[in-house]
C-alpha cells in the first residue's frame, strides 16, 4: 500500500523571537524539520509534501539541500495561515497534482485511493523512527479511517484532549480553548501526529468549519467528522517527551539536551569513551570510529569524522573536520580541516578553513594555520 507524508512547516513561530524560520532552528546540528523528515526513514514515503508559509524560500532551499533521496520531498505553500486543517488541504492538493510516481491516467480516483497519509508537525525533533513505524503498522493493520498518536501527561494544559466513548473508541479531539471543565481533566492528549486513509481524509476535511475560539480550520475536527460518519478512529500511545513540540528557545534547549543525551548514549555503546558525557557535544551527522576518547569540553559539529584510536579534547571544537586514526587534538579550534593519522595538534591551535595537517605532523602551542605552512585540500 502506498504511503504519503505531509509535514506542516508553515507557522511563523513568533515565540522563537527570531528572524530565522522556526523549522530551521538547529538541534544537534540539524534543522528541526529535518529531524521530522528523518523520522520517516523506516516507512520511506512515496512522496513527502512540506507545507511552507513563513520564510518559505529559506525552508524550501534548506530542505531541498538536506533531504535524503528516499524522502522524495516536494513543497506546497500555505499563503494565509488558516489552521492545520487548511494546511493539510494544501498538502493534499499538492499530492493530487503530483504525477511523480504514476501516469495521471493510472492514478486512482480520490474515493478509491486507500493509501495512507501521515501528517506530522515540523517542530517535533525528538520523534523516533520506531514510533512512526509502529503508528503506520497499526494503522494499516486495523483498517481504521484514522489513527491518532496520543500520549499521557500529568499536566495536559494547552494540549488537545482525546475524548473516548465508554468502550474506548476515539470520538473527537477538543482543543484546550474549546474544552469544557470536565474535558480539561482528561490526561490523554493529542500529539498532532496522525495516519489517515486517503479516500476518507479529503471528504472529511471539506466538512470542517472554523467555528471555534480561534476561527481556524482545525485538523483535529476531522476525527469527530469521521467518527460521526460511523468510521473507526484508532489511537497509538507514544512516550510524551518525544512528541513534544518546540515553540520557544527554552523548549529548544530542552530538546537539544535530550537529543545530545541520546546521541552520546549511542556512541558510548559503540566503543567511544567520554570522561563526562554531560560536557561532550556531538552533532547527529558526526561519525566516530571505535576506541576514540573524548575529553570534557569537546564539541564535534557538522560533518566531522574521527578515526579509530584518536583522542580529542579537552576544550576542542571541530566543525566539518576529518581526523585520522590515532591522532591527538588538544585545546584546538578547527573548521573544514583535514588532520592525518598519528598527528598531534595543539594545545591552543587554530586551524582555519582548508587547513591540512599531514600524517605524523605535530603542531605546537599557538599554531595558527593562517600564518603557518599549511596545505589546502
Amino acid at each position: 500500500m502506498s504511503l504519503y507524508a505531509i509535514v506542516l512547516a508553515a507557522g511563523e513561530g513568533t515565540r522563537m523571537r527570531s528572524q530565522r524560520p522556526k523549522p530551521l532552528h538547529l538541534i544537534c546540528g540539524r534543522p528541526m524539520v529535518m529531524h521530522v523528515i528523518h523520522s520517516l526513514s523506516g516507512v520511506q514515503p512515496t512522496q513527502t509534501v512540506i507545507v511552507v508559509g513563513h520564510g518559505a524560500d529559506q525552508v524550501t532551499a534548506r530542505v531541498t539541500t538536506d533531504s535524503p533521496s528516499w524522502a522524495n520531498v516536494s513543497f506546497a505553500s500555505q499563503v494565509v495561515q488558516r489552521g492545520t486543517g487548511d494546511a493539510v488541504s494544501v498538502g493534499l492538493t499538492a499530492l493530487d497534482q503530483s504525477v511523480a510516481t504514476t501516469a495521471a491516467s493510472d492514478r486512482p480516483a480520490e474515493h478509491d485511493d486507500m493509501s495512507s497519509i501521515l501528517v506530522l508537525p515540523g517542530d517535533t525533533p525528538l520523534l523516533r523512527r520506531e514510533t512512526i513505524d509502529n503508528l503506520v503498522a497499526q494503522h494499516e493493520a486495523s483498517g481504521h479511517a484514522a489513527t491518532v498518536l496520543v500520549a499521557q501527561l500529568d499536566d495536559p494544559t494547552g494540549y488537545g484532549r482525546v475524548v473516548r466513548s465508554k468502550d474506548g473508541k476515539v470520538l473527537r479531539i477538543v482543543e484546550q480553548r474549546d474544552a469544557s471543565d470536565e474535558e480539561r481533566q482528561i490526561k490523554e492528549i493529542n500529539t498532532s501526529i496522525y495516519a489517515f486513509r486517503r479516500d476518507l481524509l479529503g471528504p472529511a476535511l471539506r466538512r470542517v468549519t472554523p467555528n471555534n475560539a480561534q476561527s481556524e480550520y482545525y485538523l483535529t475536527d476531522v476525527v469527530a467528522v469521521l467518527a460521526d460518519m460511523g468510521h473507526q478512529v484508532g489511537a497509538v500511545v507514544a512516550d510524551a517527551p518525544e512528541t513534544q513540540g518546540v515553540n520557544d528557545r527554552w523548549q529548544l534547549a530542552l530538546a537539544e539536551r535530550e537529543l545530545r543525551s541520546r546521541t552520546n548514549h549511542f556512541w558510548l555503546l559503540n566503543g567511544v569513551t567520554m570522561f563526562d558525557p554531560r560536557q561532550t557535544f556531538i552533532d547527529v551527522d558526526v561519525h566516530i570510529e571505535r576506541d576514540v576518547t573524548l575529553y570534557p569540553g569537546t564539541m564535534l559539529q557538522g560533518d566531522t569524522r574521527i578515526g579509530a584510536g584518536s583522542q580529542i579534547g579537552p576544550n576542542t571544537r571541530l566543525v566539518n573536520c576529518v581526523v585520522g586514526a590515532n591522532s591527538f587534538v588538544e585545546s584546538t579550534s578547527a573548521t573544514d580541516s583535514l588532520i592525518g593519522d598519528n598527528a598531534k595538534v595543539g594545545p591552543f591551535a587554530h586551524l582555519s578553513s582548508g587547513s591540512r595537517v599531514t600524517d605524523g605532523q605535530t603542531t605546537g602551542a599557538f599554531y595558527d594555520s593562517d600564518t603557518a605552512d599549511s596545505k589546502t585540500f
